[in-house]
């Protein structure tokens, strides 16, 4: 097993905003994450044709899912695929159990939490991450086939994380497939009543992608019509492959880190405001997200968006028009970057990690509005971030209840009352308001 030294909890890369500005220009911090990325490429050069099996951490033994999750890793060994969690306990535990059992490879990579500090007994080989979007990438990266059982705010950040890459053409086009149709379709029922039918933020096209079942013995038979590429272990865009020598594309990656973290270094008092691209100027989305923009300008706040179209256009409008300059963190897709007019300061970037990592730094606020993929993604990973307490709680809130009320349906109903893959704290980490005087009384500098 892999080891490192273990960070004290400043060291990570959200901060608590009770501390004192966080110091981004930190040398030690840096060569840390870039250690982990190192190391956790190196470790997978060993990996040979892996399955990422994601879950739940809290699901029992007796617990049917842990049962089929035990299958599906048998199913998978006998297949000759390398089985691959978090290393944790629950779904984890489970389908590493199964390959164990089988006499196949099994393998965690495992995240430093005070839930879920220890490797599972099954795994044969691990290696340990402090920073969570280090080990999503080494997660993702090896992966032939993303296979997710019911989980909570971590599962769901992992999900809308590989579809969003998938969809923005930073991953591979492999097979996703979701096992337990009584946990996935409310899920789906949801993103295809609200993003894809009524706002058109995501595409029906992704959506079909994903395979909801019921079994090990269906998902196995939808990974037996896949034909998987030869080496799916890159880091694109730069095809930095997983190999016995880390070449010097790695800079690439500490490039970005850095100029990220540089970036960041100028902007204080800020309010992060996440939505999509895809939502129209005609919207009453759009005129809310220009209002919030123009009253935080005015209370002297710097606002910070992905800076594209949509609901980044709207709150960039209304910076500006409130004596702002707004900020704008996105992302290059195909070597170009969406940019709206109204932002006066913007980088760009071409790993959607490290990314997600600057847009995702302290701030007084997030507000969410509706949005796509990507949006999803940005939630949970704040939400999962918060609740295991990589991130202060810092408030998260979430405009308009016609469109997130079916979320916090599915959050409260089927994660925490009927899977309890959620405590009920952690009901609490988000706030739905259907205004914009609610959302500015969360706008407070401390």
């Amino acid at each position: 097993m892999a080891s490192k030294n273990t960070p004290s909890p400043s060291d990570a890369y959200s901060f608590t905003y009770e501390h004192a500005q966080p110091n981004f220009r930190d040398t030690w911090r840096i060569f840390r994450i870039m250690a982990e990325f190192v190391e956790g490429y190196q470790f997978l050069n060993s990996i040979d044709r892996g399955v990422t099996v994601y879950g739940s951490a809290r699901l029992k033994p007796a617990n049917k899912w842990y049962k089929e999750a035990v299958i599906m890793g048998e199913l998978l060994t006998k297949a000759d695929y390398t089985v691959i969690t978090g290393g944790g306990p629950g779904i984890m535990e489970a389908a590493n159990k199964g390959a164990y059992d089988a006499g196949g490879e099994s393998v965690g990579l495992n995240i430093q939490l005070p839930f879920e500090q220890q490797v599972n007994p099954y795994v044969k080989k691990s290696t340990p991450f402090y920073y969570f979007f280090v080990r999503k990438v080494m997660l993702m990266s090896p992966s032939r086939a993303h296979i997710f059982f019911p989980g909570g705010f971590g599962t769901f950040d992992e999900f809308f994380e590989v579809m969003d890459n998938i969809a923005l053409g930073k991953a591979e086009d492999l097979p996703v497939v979701c096992v337990g149709k009584a946990y996935w379709d409310p899920l789906f029922v949801f993103l295809k009543e609200q993003a894809v039918e009524r706002l058109g933020t995501i595409s029906a096209d992704v959506l079909d992608k994903v395979h909801v079942v019921d079994s090990a013995k269906e998902a196995m038979a939808i990974l037996k019509k896949y034909k998987a590429p030869k080496n799916v272990c890159t880091l694109t865009p730069s095809a930095f492959a997983c190999d016995s020598n880390i070449n010097w594309r790695v800079f690439r990656i500490m490039s970005e880190l850095v100029d990220g973290f540089e970036f960041l270094t100028n902007i204080k008092d800020d309010v992060t405001v996440l939505g999509g691209r895809g939502v129209q100027s005609d919207t009453h989305y759009y005129e809310a997200a220009y209002t919030i923009g123009r009253r935080l300008a005015k209370k002297n706040f710097t606002v910070v968006s992905g800076g594209a179209g949509g609901i980044m256009e709207g709150v960039s409008k209304g910076v500006v028009d409130g004596g702002g300059s707004p900020i704008g963190i996105g992302m290059k897709v195909g070597g170009k970057e969406e940019v709206n007019k109204y932002v006066s300061e913007v980088i760009g970037f071409d790993f959607p990690s490290i990314r997600k990592v600057v847009l995702t730094a302290p701030s007084k606020l997030f507000v969410t509005f509706p949005g796509g993929l990507g949006t999803m993604h940005e939630l949970f990973e704040l939400l999962t971030l918060e609740q295991t307490g990589k991130m202060g709680k810092i408030p998260i809130v979430l405009y308009d209840n016609e469109y997130w009320g079916g979320l916090k349906d599915f959050v409260q109903e089927i994660m925490f009352t009927k899977f309890k893959t959620i405590s009920p704290e952690d009901c609490s980490l988000f706030t739905i308001v259907d205004s914009v005087p609610e959302v500015m009384t969360f706008a407070k500098k401390r």
